[in-house]
């Protein structure tokens, strides 16, 4: 039954949501200019990871901190299949294979799937917190959309909403009450993407015939209905038609009626 597949759709998901955080700054001002401005690297790793290399800093100097912080990372939190946006399984994706003009690729309709991505903030001050958090927020209400070319070889593009749900903050210190070791922000979204299964193929139909009886079972045709694409190959245009022809049999003779439809 199953068989090795690989869309990186939930890998392309996981990048696109890092894309969107991937050019964060913190400015630092003085009396009338900016003294420095801070692009704050973004890694996919977990919360723990980064709180681990914060403890291995012994000293609070502001020198020290600015190799290390400012800081942002992600993680994937979990993954929930999601009923209420479930689609037919039966209606496919289709597109021509490529150097043929017979032979269709189709992909039947995606899975709903939730994937929840935690964000995570760190910085030394909390002047650096808020410029990152305010950055971000104004463009979740509550969600923002991003594009992801799904399946390439088929054309297949989805538009995927990632939600804000909640935000969480932190002061985490060490030593006296006076002496700060870090401010972590921790943002928790949800993104409504679809997952696709593996692409097959088909030729292209090019004729239909049903056959018609008064009763059953009968050993003679009463009519015979024909049906042909125009024009019959797999790389047409939007515009075309059909051409129908049904045969009438009576007393052993033929009597065709052709009638072309457009649509």
């Amino acid at each position: 039954m199953f068989g090795h597949f690989y869309n990186e759709g939930m890998r392309k998901m996981t990048v696109a949501f890092g894309q969107v955080f991937n050019n964060i700054q913190i400015k630092r001002t003085g009396s009338d200019s900016t003294i420095q401005s801070i692009r704050v690297p973004l890694a996919y790793a977990p919360k723990e990871k980064f709180l681990v290399r914060l403890d291995q800093q012994p000293s609070l100097d502001e020198r020290e901190f600015a190799i290390t912080l400012p800081r942002m990372g992600f993680e994937i939190a979990g993954i929930e299949y999601d009923g209420s946006r479930k689609l037919t399984k039966v209606q496919k994706f289709k597109s021509v294979k490529s150097g043929t003009n017979n032979v269709m690729n189709f992909n039947y309709m995606p899975v709903p799937y939730n994937i929840s991505y935690n964000l995570f903030c760190f910085t030394a001050t909390a002047e650096g917190g808020l410029q990152i958090i305010e950055q971000i927020l104004p463009y979740f209400q509550p969600d923002y959309t991003v594009t992801i070319n799904v399946v390439p070889e088929m054309g297949i593009k989805r538009d995927v909403p990632i939600i804000l749900n909640n935000i969480n903050y932190e002061d985490s210190y060490s030593g006296d009450f006076t002496t700060r070791r870090a401010v972590i922000y921790t943002l928790n979204f949800t993104a409504k993407t679809y997952l696709y299964g593996p692409a097959s193929t088909q030729k292209v139909i090019r004729e239909t015939q049903s056959d018609l009886h008064t009763d059953l079972p009968a050993a003679t045709r009463e009519e015979r209905i024909t049906v042909v694409p125009n024009p019959v190959g797999a790389d047409a245009d939007d515009d075309f038609g059909f051409t129908t022809t049904i045969s009438f049999f009576q007393d052993g003779k033929n009597y065709d009626k052709t009638r072309d439809e457009d649509v």
